[in-house]
């Protein structure tokens, strides 16, 4: 009999729970007790839900309390040495401040391959080998075995661990890494097959990059090692991607599973089914863990069959793409969708019902579930036929986009002598990305106003007071450039999704980004455009409070693409000019309004990057032009920004250059400007802001730190082509640590300028 599992389920609780007591903790407001207690009850919530939901296995190491790289660093005591300098000799304590910082500096954190989610990058270094000295896994594995439930423990696998780590021992390659790291990885599962698994799932993604032979050899003796180890069977996971020629060796490595994506990668399944040896079962990630429409139940059960009639049904398991931590929670809480496009959708908890009725139906004959195929088909059929999905206006201007769209009226060199006259900036000009802190008064405010508690003029007076106080206090701090602070804005994404057509909105559609920190993505359901001026009366009134100019912000095109769930029945680059020709009116109409400077975020384009080197050209060819169809229609003198963070931009900086931005402002503080190397060796000529403020940890940096790190950067940049700025914006931070943050970055740029 076919069997039925999900990869992962989302660890934040139906209703953010894990946030809710790791920000309580984290305040001293609540205790270690408590916060352990809590942890526990949502995984016996998840666990109770997928085996009620007809899951034969549920995974036990799904869960985290910040992110599954830092969770295996602190148990093999991946810890660098600066962490041990500073006495934490709490592991609890020891664990969050390498995610946060605090006594000192924070792990880097990037992108987790292509989604909106953030890894902690472990940190390697010299030693010979690694051993297990926190036993977390097994803990939480003996946990869910004692509450009687079949439990598959989840790890990251050694491969993916090593290579999507930093080695800051020089001469010490990643490959070497996986080889000192096997002792621990033996260490563990020897200790899982004593607590009695049967099963260990090894997550290995890294399989659905390009890797060199080296790289598959490296896998293969780990693996080779680790089966020899103990009994336990090994499940292999790969996701986000086909395997494309890493597809041979994984179907000959010593492992009694291999899970396959099929939601991204259908076309291996035949080479999979033609090549699996006799003993190796496949798990065929069927159902979508990264999207949120409904799957198509009849094609699912249809490549299931295919995979039955060629292994039998008792080598073939039914799961998730991939884990299901990147859906939703639960759709039947949301009242407020409408109920057309609320038919259209599935997050986890549907998922797992999805995934069990195909595997009912290889099990039972479609028969069985034929009432549940056909109402799913017919929900299908209404969404591909709704007026709600096409506009052909908007289509209509798309396909007039030609190249004179994408360019400004001049190069770079021509701009910058218009923009320096018309702004007179002194050198290194000091500014931040665009947010400033939404305080818990605010929070209150915008549920008042969602309430009806008070009026939409009430609440937009307090927005103004807000915008002011923003104002005011970089006004005081002596800031260059100006933002309004985004104190109207919910999130940066969800805000233009919600004055644009084609979107649609949950009340608890909450995902995790990274550590206790949840985004809540629009679903872009149907074509897009813009209704109205989305920020140009915020804006004028920002700029009447100030004689600095005060930057436009808005959010690029390529990053609401890729931070909403988006439509899956017409290319993601259709989707993404649409929403380009959206911002390009707003940029148009700041500028016409007397805006000067312009700010265009996107943090994402790094993000959509597609895993394959084969694929990544026509990514950025189309990514590039949204990003410039929605800024080249200004003027010379208008300054146009953007704002990329938290992510490997080295490889795509041509690209980056060819986004034509006068300034770019990006993440630099956690890697010591690191970022800068590439740029200097692509030569880029437009200005740069590397950040000296990592925001995302509540350590204030001194001026001394970031006037040092300033320095760095003029030692490859001329303070000509130099800005000042934190890393991101400051939204999630408190008024007690931004303004003394604030304070040092001036002070340091001050500084500079008086000595250079």
């Amino acid at each position: 009999m076919a069997k039925a599992i999900s990869l992962g389920f989302p660890r934040i609780g139906p209703n953010r729970e894990l946030k809710k007591i790791t920000e309580s903790y984290w305040a001293g407001k609540s205790s270690r007790e408590e916060l352990l207690a809590e942890a526990q009850k949502i995984r016996q919530q998840n666990w109770s839900l997928q085996k009620d939901a007809g899951l034969d296995q549920v995974p036990s190491g799904d869960f985290s309390f910040y992110d599954q790289m830092l969770d295996l660093a602190w148990a093999l005591d991946v810890v660098p040495e600066r962490y041990q300098k500073v006495g934490l000799t709490d592991d609890l304590d020891l664990y969050f401040t390498m995610a946060r910082g605090g006594a000192t500096q924070a792990l880097e954190m990037t992108k987790w391959f292509d989604t909106n989610y953030h890894y902690l990058v472990p940190e390697f270094d010299d030693r010979p080998a690694y051993s297990v000295k926190r036993w977390a896994h097994l803990d939480i594995y003996q946990e869910a075995a004692g509450q009687g439930f079949n439990a598959r423990p989840v790890i990251i696998g050694p491969l993916t661990f090593a290579l999507l780590g930093k080695v800051r021992t020089e001469g010490v390659t990643p490959l070497a890494i996986v080889e000192r790291l096997l002792p621990a990885y033996e260490e563990l599962l020897k200790a899982f097959e004593s607590a009695g698994a049967e099963w260990v799932q090894i997550d290995e993604p890294v399989l659905a990059l390009d890797l060199d032979a080296a790289q598959r050899d490296a896998l293969k003796q780990a693996l080779d090692r680790l089966s020899k180890a103990t009994n336990l069977k090994i499940f292999l996971a790969t996701y986000f991607g086909p395997l494309g020629e890493n597809l041979e060796t994984a179907l000959n490595l010593p492992v009694s599973v291999l899970h396959l994506d099929l939601v991204r990668g259908e076309e291996q399944l035949d080479a999979a089914l033609a090549g699996a040896p006799e003993e190796l079962t496949l798990s065929l990630g069927l159902i979508d863990g990264r999207n949120i429409w409904k799957a198509d139940l009849n094609h699912a059960v249809t490549l299931a069959e295919k995979a039955v009639s060629k292994l039998s049904s008792d080598r073939v398991i039914i799961a998730s793409s991939c884990s299901l931590m990147h859906s939703p929670v639960d759709l039947s809480g949301e009242t407020k969708l409408n109920p057309e496009v609320k038919d259209w959708l599935a997050f986890a908890r549907q998922k797992l019902d999805e995934i069990v009725l195909v595997k009912r139906a290889i099990n039972e004959g479609r028969a069985a579930v034929q009432s549940e195929l056909t109402a799913n088909q017919e929900s299908l059929n209404k969404r591909k036929n709704s007026p709600l999905v096409s506009n052909p206006a908007v289509r209509k201007r798309v396909n007039a986009v030609r190249e004179d769209d994408l360019r400004r009226q001049s190069d770079y060199v021509a701009r910058q002598q218009e923009q320096h006259s018309a702004l007179g900036l002194p050198a290194i000009p000091t500014t931040t990305i665009g947010s400033f802190p939404q305080t818990p008064e605010l929070r209150v405010q915008r549920a008042r106003m969602r309430k009806g508690e008070i009026t939409a003029q009430e609440y937009d007076g307090y927005i103004r007071q807000e915008i002011a106080n923003a104002i005011k206090q970089q006004e005081d701090l002596g800031i260059d450039v100006l933002v309004h602070g985004e104190a109207e804005r919910n999130d940066m994404v969800e805000y233009f999704g919600e004055l644009l057509s084609g979107f649609a909105f949950t009340s608890n559609g909450w995902v995790q980004s990274y550590g206790s920190r949840c985004v809540k993505p629009p679903i872009i359901y149907g074509d897009v455009e813009r209704r109205a001026p989305m920020t140009v009366d915020w804006w004028k009134y920002s700029q009447s409070l100030s004689s600095k100019p005060v930057k436009g912000m808005l959010t690029g095109p390529v990053t609401i693409l890729q931070w909403s769930f988006v439509r899956n029945d017409q290319p993601r680059r259709d989707t993404c000019f649409e929403i380009g020709l959206a911002i390009r009116d707003e940029t148009l109409d700041l500028e016409a309004a007397g805006c000067k400077v312009i700010q265009i975020d996107e943090p994402a384009l790094r993000e959509g990057l597609p895993l394959r080197k084969a694929d990544k050209e026509e990514y950025l060819r189309w990514a590039v032009d949204a990003f410039r169809l929605s800024s080249a229609g200004v003027q010379n003198a208008t300054q146009i920004h953007t704002h990329m963070c938290y992510a490997e931009f080295n490889e795509i900086v041509p690209s980056i250059a060819a986004m034509d931005a006068d300034v770019i402002s990006m993440e630099s503080a956690r890697s010591q400007m690191e970022l800068l190397e590439a740029f200097i060796q692509n030569q880029y000529q437009n200005e740069i802001g590397p950040g000296v403020y990592d925001i995302h940890s509540p350590r204030i940096p001194s001026a001394e730190e970031m006037k040092a790190l300033l320095l760095k950067a003029l030692e490859v940049i001329p303070k000509e082509r130099l800005w000042a700025n934190p890393d991101c914006g400051l939204k999630t931070r408190r008024w007690e640590e931004v303004k003394p943050a604030l304070t040092n970055l001036v002070s340091a740029a001050q500084a500079i300028r008086a000595t250079t």
